[in-house]
C-alpha cells in the first residue's frame, strides 16, 4: 500500500484499478510501462483523476505497485508527452488542465454506441445485407472453387522466386506499376492469345489481385447506379453481389444445356418494367454452376447484341483451363470484332488461392481509366509474385501443371459422381459437367434444401444450395459440390458423412 504521505493522492480503489488494469493488459504482451501508462490515462479519461490533482511520486508509486522506478518514470514521461499530465521540478506531477476538455464518462454510465443503421450508407447497408463472398478458411469436403494445392510444383516455384530475387535484388521490394509489370502482362497476353484465342497485347492487360476485384472495377467504372446488367440465372453469386453493391439492377436470364438463353436478351424498345441493360455478365466456358458451355452461335448472338446496344460483355473465364471433353472453346473476346468484351481471368483457380493474381484484357480505350480506378483500391499487385508467375508461364511450367491437373480433376469428377450414385441414390442425382471444378446435384426426393445444407455442415461437409444461385426463375433444389481440392479418400469420407446426414433427414420426415 501507499505510504501515509501519498495515501490522499491515490485512493485504495484507484490503486486497485491500476493493478487490475496491469493484470488484464498482461495478456496483450505489452511492456509493463506501456500498461501502466494506459491504466493511468484511462483514470484521467474517466474523470477519476481530476484536473490539477497530483500524482504520486515515481518512487512511491513504484513501491506500491511492486515495479521498478524506471517503469513508472517511463509511463509518466509518455503521459507528459501526450499532454495528459504536467511535471514540475521540485513540485511533482499533476493532471494537466488540458484534460478538462477531454470527454469524460461518468462512473457507471454506459457508452452510447452508434448503431449499424446510423453508421452505414445505403450502399454499405446493401453490402452487409447481401453478405460478402465466402472464402473457405479450411479445405473441407466439398468446398467449391478450390484447386488441389498439395501437388503444386512448389520446388519449381521456389527456385524461380530465388532467381527473381537474385536478379532483381532490392528492386523486387519496391512498388510495381499499377497496370502490372510488363513482363507478366506480356506473358498473360501470350497465354490468352495462344490458349484461349483472345486478341490481346501486353498493353491491354491489367494485372489485379482477383477476378472479384475485376468485377468491382467494371461495376463502378462502366456503369452508373441505377443501370441494369444482365446476369445468368442461376449464376455466380459474387458477381451479382458486386453489381448490386454498386447500385446496379441485375436482370436474370435463364440458362439451359447450351448456356445462356440468348433469345431472352432484352431488345431496345421492347416492353420492359426496368431500364435497358447496358451490359451482360457471362461465364461462357463453364457456366457457373451448371458447367454448360456457351455454344458458338450463342456467342455470336451475344456479341451482336452488345454491338447493337453499345453494351459491355463481361466474360469471366474463371476456370476454362479445366475442360474434360476435347479442347476448350475459344473465348468470346477473340470473336468480338467490335471491342465490346472485357475478358477476366484468374490464377487462383489454376494455381493456388494464396497467389492473389487475376487480370483483365481490356479494349484499348478502357486501359487508362481502369488502371486509374484500380489505384484507388489497392495501388498495385506485389512485384515478387508477378515476376515469379511470369517465369512460371514463360518456362512452360504453367502449361505442364494445368495438363496434370486436368487429368487429376477429371478422375476426381468421375469418382465423385460414382460415390453420389452409390451412397445417395434416391436423394441426389449428379449432373456431370464437361469442365470446371464443381458438380451440381439435384434432389430427386422431397428434401428441404436449406435443412440439407445445415445438416451437411453439421456433419463437417461444405455444400452450397443451388437455389441460392438463382435470382429470378423458379430455383432448382439441390447442392453444389466441389471436387478439385479433395482426394478420393476425402471425398469418400465426405459422401458417407453427407449420406448419413441426408438419410437421417429422410427417416425423420417419414417417421
Amino acid at each position: 500500500m501507499f505510504t501515509q504521505q501519498y495515501r490522499p493522492l491515490f485512493k485504495h480503489a484507484q490503486l486497485e484499478s491500476v493493478k487490475a488494469s496491469l493484470v488484464a493488459a498482461a495478456t496483450q504482451a505489452l511492456p509493463l510501462h506501456v500498461r501502466l501508462q494506459r491504466a493511468l490515462r484511462q483514470l484521467i479519461l474517466d474523470g477519476t483523476l481530476a484536473v490539477g490533482k497530483p500524482l504520486p511520486a515515481t518512487r512511491a508509486l513504484a513501491t506500491s505497485l511492486g515495479v521498478s522506478r524506471d517503469t513508472v518514470e517511463s509511463a509518466y514521461g509518455q503521459l507528459h508527452l501526450e499532454g495528459f499530465i504536467e511535471r514540475h521540478v521540485g513540485r511533482g506531477s499533476f493532471v494537466s488542465p488540458r484534460a478538462e476538455h477531454l470527454p469524460h464518462r461518468p462512473a457507471g454510465a454506459r457508452t452510447q454506441r452508434v448503431t449499424r443503421a446510423q453508421a452505414l450508407s445505403r450502399r454499405g447497408a446493401a453490402i452487409v445485407q447481401r453478405g460478402g463472398v465466402l472464402i473457405p478458411a479450411a479445405v473441407r469436403p466439398f468446398a467449391q472453387g478450390l484447386p488441389e494445392t498439395r501437388t503444386f510444383p512448389l520446388a519449381i516455384w521456389e527456385r524461380l522466386q530465388r532467381q527473381v530475387l537474385k536478379e532483381h535484388g532490392s528492386g523486387a521490394l519496391t512498388s510495381a506499376p499499377a497496370q502490372g509489370l510488363a513482363v507478366l502482362r506480356q506473358a498473360i497476353a501470350d497465354y490468352v492469345s495462344l490458349e484461349r484465342g483472345a486478341h490481346a497485347s501486353a498493353d491491354q492487360v491489367l494485372v489485379l489481385t482477383s477476378s472479384q476485384q475485376a468485377l468491382t472495377l467494371c461495376a463502378t467504372v462502366l456503369f452508373d447506379a441505377g443501370d441494369a446488367i444482365c446476369v445468368e440465372d442461376p449464376g455466380y453469386y459474387g458477381a451479382r453481389k458486386a453489381f448490386e453493391a454498386a447500385g446496379l439492377t441485375c436482370m436474370p436470364l435463364p440458362v439451359d444445356a447450351e448456356g445462356l438463353r440468348v433469345d431472352h436478351l432484352p431488345e431496345a424498345g421492347a416492353d420492359s418494367n426496368g431500364p435497358q441493360p447496358r451490359g451482360l455478365y457471362l461465364t461462357p466456358s463453364h457456366q457457373f454452376p451448371t458447367g454448360a458451355t456457351l455454344t458458338l452461335d450463342r456467342r455470336l448472338a451475344v456479341i451482336a447484341w452488345a454491338h447493337r446496344h453499345r453494351g459491355w460483355i463481361l466474360e469471366d473465364d474463371y476456370d476454362s483451363e479445366f475442360h474434360y471433353a476435347g479442347r476448350p472453346t475459344a473465348c468470346v473476346q477473340g470473336l468480338d470484332l467490335h471491342g465490346r468484351t472485357i475478358y477476366i481471368g484468374t490464377f487462383t483457380k489454376s494455381l493456388f488461392p494464396g497467389l492473389r493474381i487475376g487480370y483483365m484484357v481490356l479494349p484499348p480505350e478502357l486501359v487508362a481509366p481502369m488502371t486509374a480506378a484500380r489505384t484507388l483500391l489497392d495501388g498495385h499487385s506485389a512485384p515478387i509474385p508477378q515476376l515469379t508467375l511470369a517465369r512460371f508461364l514463360q518456362d512452360g511450367h504453367f502449361g505442364a501443371h494445368v495438363r496434370a491437373m486436368r487429368l487429376l480433376y477429371a478422375q476426381r469428377r468421375d469418382i465423385l459422381a460414382h460415390l453420389i450414385r452409390t451412397h445417395l441414390s434416391g436423394i441426389l442425382e449428379p449432373r456431370i459437367p464437361t469442365g470446371g471444378m464443381q458438380m451440381p446435384c439435384l434432389f430427386v426426393c422431397d428434401m428441404d434444401e436449406a435443412e440439407a445444407v445445415r445438416a451437411a455442415r453439421r456433419a463437417g461437409v461444405d455444400v452450397l444450395g443451388l437455389s441460392t444461385l438463382h435470382a429470378g426463375q423458379t430455383p432448382a433444389q439441390g447442392l453444389l459440390l466441389g471436387f478439385a481440392a479433395h482426394a478420393p479418400h476425402e471425398m469418400a469420407a465426405g459422401i458417407e458423412a453427407l449420406a448419413s446426414a441426408l438419410h437421417e433427414r429422410v427417416r425423420r420426415r417419414l417417421a
